[in-house]
């Protein structure tokens, strides 16, 4: 009986992951992207809002293209750069249905300013 009741949770789990997967990459939940370079534990860019991502592989590096929608039919792409001493997370944080044109673009350079790009 406990094995069966698992069983039913995983698969429910496995659709609801699908899914929500599925609504953010048609712009639909707000999340957050962070680049974390691991040898000095300090966030190098962060970005909020609502883009869909995907990581592409590579000989040496691997990369994060992230595409965000700024207008009906309109779209920009961005590409992080990772290597070995760099990680990411990405969180949900405004669940499903968010404004699809939302989102904003923060730098974290130890020795520059930083800078902080949006589209409201």
């Amino acid at each position: 009986m406990f094995v069966s009741l698992f069983l039913g949770c995983q698969r429910q789990a496995q659709r609801v992951s699908y899914n929500v997967s599925k609504a953010a990459d048609n712009f639909n939940v707000e999340r957050r992207f962070t680049a974390i370079n691991m040898r000095t534990d300090k966030i190098m860019f962060e970005m909020t809002g609502v883009f869909s991502f995907e990581v592409e592989s590579g000989t040496r590096t691997n990369s994060v293209v992230i595409l965000v929608k700024t207008g009906p039919d309109e779209y920009r792409k961005h590409t992080v750069n990772l290597n070995e001493w760099t990680a990411y997370v990405v969180e949900d944080t405004g669940g499903y249905k968010a404004n699809s044109y939302r989102y904003e673009m923060n730098f974290y350079p130890g020795m520059l300013i930083p800078i902080t790009t949006s589209n409201y």
